[in-house]
């Protein structure tokens, strides 16, 4: 049965985002990203106007599939906002401990697209904002002093664990990324002003 047309766009994107991560985005062609997809070249840009628009669209899908995840997360650690960090935390560590990890792919993206009126890169800095945004919602929730700058060392940790595990593997200094995430989370609460 021939697929519907949102199936065929749903379709290219996974194969275009698994060939964006492999190979790099600008080293993919929209020719092979239609071949490993089975489709037409006419029928990709049926769906996306541009490689540009496709590029953009791959890097929202990640934005969205991570937010997913990191919802998804957050739920299921329970109603303590430190375990509900820490489970964040946890779930880049294992994002980062998979044999197919080449880094962060918002990063990569942002690499490759430097310039701040594509798609690509105004998609994966909004991203890494919800990211910030969403720690520091988690940290608001926590009896510190204060919780936007503890929020934005937790993001310091985890984006510098997935760049260093990008150059230096997850057996490097990324798999310290918990036990540093846990004494920073301890140490903010330690020294919380008298109430």
């Amino acid at each position: 049965m021939p697929r519907t047309a949102a199936e065929t766009r749903d379709h290219v994107l996974e194969v275009a985002g698994r060939l964006f991560y492999a190979n790099g985005i600008r080293a993919t062609g929209v020719d092979l990203v239609a071949a490993e997809a089975g489709v037409a070249p006419t029928t990709l840009y049926r769906q996306f106007a541009s490689k540009d628009d496709l590029v953009g669209a791959y890097v929202e899908q990640e934005y969205q599939d991570f937010r997913a995840t990191f919802d998804a997360t957050v739920a299921a650690a329970g109603s303590d906002p430190r375990a509900q960090i820490l489970a964040v935390v946890d779930l880049i560590c294992a994002e980062i401990d998979s044999a197919d990890y080449r880094g962060c792919a918002l990063m990569m993206t942002l690499a490759e697209f430097p310039d701040p009126d594509l798609p690509a890169h105004r998609n994966a800095v909004a991203a890494k904002a919800w990211v910030r945004q969403s720690l520091g919602e988690l940290t608001a929730r926590l009896d510190v002093d204060h919780p936007d700058e503890l929020a934005d060392h937790l993001l310091l940790v985890t984006e510098g664990a997935r760049a260093t595990a990008q150059a230096l593997g997850r057996t490097g200094p990324a798999r310290r990324t918990r036990h540093l995430c846990e004494a920073i989370l301890d140490a903010a609460l330690a020294s919380r002003g008298p109430a």
